[in-house]
């Protein structure tokens, strides 16, 4: 079992980032790490509990996806890129409470 206070950001090197950069990452390894490490999507979850489970279920999926194609603008500052980011990041946090295994 790893240490619990320890996040291997699987996406990051160990070049410099800006730490807004870092919370991106960071935010959605925790996603990536509960979908498949501990089978957030298909594990003890009843996902058909009722509407907000499966809002919850289909909104982790959707943002999931957008993480799995996620690739890096070549121009970071890009602020179309920054505010879907943004949007995603805001998404994620909206569900946190599904976040349990």
């Amino acid at each position: 079992m790893e240490p619990g206070n320890i996040l291997k950001i699987d996406t990051l090197n160990e070049g410099w980032r800006d730490k807004d950069s870092v919370m991106l990452h960071a935010c959605f390894q925790l996603l990536s790490d509960c979908v498949e490490k501990e089978e957030l999507l298909s594990g003890h979850t009843d996902w058909d509990a009722d509407d907000k489970h499966r809002a919850a279920k289909k909104e982790l999926e959707a943002l999931y996806a957008w993480w799995q194609s996620y690739e890096e603008d070549d121009n970071p500052c890009s602020e179309e890129k920054y505010q879907e980011e943004n949007q995603m990041l805001i998404r994620l946090i909206h569900i946190r409470w599904a976040l349990w295994t």
